[in-house]
């Protein structure tokens, strides 16, 4: 898999059937190795060993209503009230960051009410604090620590 821009994490990997898997310790299991999980899985590992903000307050690919539709988050961090915290939004490192991105980051955000957004291709990391008064997000150069 490609190198991204975050530290060099050690994962578990395995091979099933022509396929590589690697193992999500959020879900606790073994998933499909595709480039988005790479990005996935790399952020996650950013939020747990740099952010600390720990695995029991981390949710992975958790299901949210739009519309009528269903959608899922990539990754949601929630605080110890069980307030989503920071709405997480993983991208392949193929697909450019684009204001469609950031649109549909705000759409999930109408629903999930986080006070943060992380938007990432894993080549790319925007941190956005959302400003509930004003209706928009202020770009960040990180989120907090936990």
């Amino acid at each position: 898999m490609q190198k991204l821009n975050f530290p060099s994490y050690t994962f578990r990997l395995k091979s099933n059937e022509n396929k590589t898997l690697i193992f999500d310790i959020i879900r606790k299991k073994y998933v499909v190795l595709t480039p988005e999980e790479w990005v996935r899985q790399h952020t996650i590992f950013y939020l747990i060993k740099e952010k600390k903000y720990p695995i029991s307050l981390i949710a992975v690919e958790k299901q949210l209503k739009i519309n009528s539709m269903i959608k899922r988050t990539d990754i949601v961090v929630f605080n110890t009230d069980g307030t989503p915290e920071i709405l997480v939004e993983c991208k392949s490192p193929s697909v450019v960051i684009s204001q469609d991105t950031f649109d549909q980051i705000a759409r999930y955000n109408l629903t999930v009410k986080s006070n943060y957004l992380i938007v990432t291709n894993g080549l790319n990391h925007y941190y956005c604090q959302i400003d509930v008064e004003k209706e928009n997000y202020v770009f960040l150069n990180d989120i907090p620590n936990y």
